[in-house]
């Protein structure tokens, strides 16, 4: 089936562009990307499930056609989460499965605890569930090494930095990685025609995407007052009470597999798959095992 662009203005004035395929009377699957992604990133899993799922891949607020709202707050969690209500009200109030990838995954792990009467299940890719994330942010110099650029995301002109010599340090993210090594594991997928994927979506501007980590205060600690210091996270308010896959991709340099400690305290109904050698990013890397595992989590 064709994937189809649909720019949905939501009630709170908000318009997500998304990609959309599959029938329209069908079980709904959101997906929700990750930074420095956009939603296209979904496609090989949108065509994969198009046969027997409605499947919507929206651009996040701030990303690609999507509305960017000006300034800080409107990137925070609350108006975040708002957002993807409001999406799922509009296709139909309820999900098969929410699956989501980094930042995507802060969002559908906050959203999903909130609101589990809206999510059948929940399929997540190397994406840190809050409480787990604070904890290492707080406590595994490891972890506060590997999320320091997070504090220079926070940075004023940070997204000019990011932009200048044709995104040379975005690219730098995906090159560490072997994304353009065809003898890299998982290796060879940034291709020219991916390369001008990516180009158009960072040409319409980083500022909206850079304010996710201006928002957050889940940031490694510069000092004794850094806001991340004062987060509590209530249990009752980041249990999980539905089914939760969740694929980790072991070689991710920002998100080490220690993230997965002591995640069953927040998720009791849990089904954990590590990948050796897959990198963050392992959607690209690795669709057709993606697929796999989602078609497994929706078997359940």
């Amino acid at each position: 089936m064709t994937i189809t662009v649909q720019d949905i203005t939501l009630p709170h004035g908000i318009t997500l562009s998304c990609r959309v395929t599959g029938p329209e009377d069908a079980p709904v699957l959101m997906f929700l990307h990750g930074f420095p992604e956009a939603a296209f990133v979904w496609d090989p899993l949108l065509e994969h499930f198009a046969g027997r799922y409605r499947c919507v891949a929206p651009n996040l607020r701030g990303y690609e056609r999507s509305s960017t709202p000006a300034g800080v707050e409107p990137y925070r969690a609350k108006h975040l989460i708002g957002d993807i209500r409001a999406l799922v009200g509009a296709f139909g109030g309820r999900l098969a499965a929410l699956v989501a990838h980094d930042w995507g995954g802060a969002v559908a792990w906050t959203f999903t605890a909130a609101f589990p009467a809206l999510v059948e299940r929940l399929f997540i890719v190397n994406s840190p569930h809050p409480a787990v994330f604070l904890r290492e942010l707080l406590g595994n110099p490891v972890q506060q090494a590997a999320s320091a650029y997070m504090n220079d995301f926070n940075e004023p002109g940070s997204e000019d930095r990011l932009a200048a010599d044709d995104f040379a340090m975005l690219w730098h993210l995906f090159d560490r990685s072997g994304a353009t090594d065809p003898d890299h594991p998982g290796g060879g997928w940034l291709t020219d025609e991916v390369r001008a994927q990516y180009r158009a979506v960072w040409s319409v501007g980083l500022t909206g995407p850079v304010n996710y980590y201006r928002a957050s205060p889940l940031r490694p600690p510069t000092g004794p007052d850094s806001a991340v210091r004062s987060v509590v996270f209530p249990p009752e308010a980041v249990t999980i009470r539905v089914p939760v896959h969740v694929v980790w991709g072991e070689a991710d340099r920002a998100l080490p597999p220690s993230l997965l400690d002591g995640l069953e305290a927040f998720v009791p109904d849990l089904t954990v798959v590590r990948i050796p050698g897959a990198t963050h990013w392992i959607v690209h890397e690795m669709p057709g095992r993606i697929a796999a595992e989602i078609e497994t989590a929706l078997a359940r």
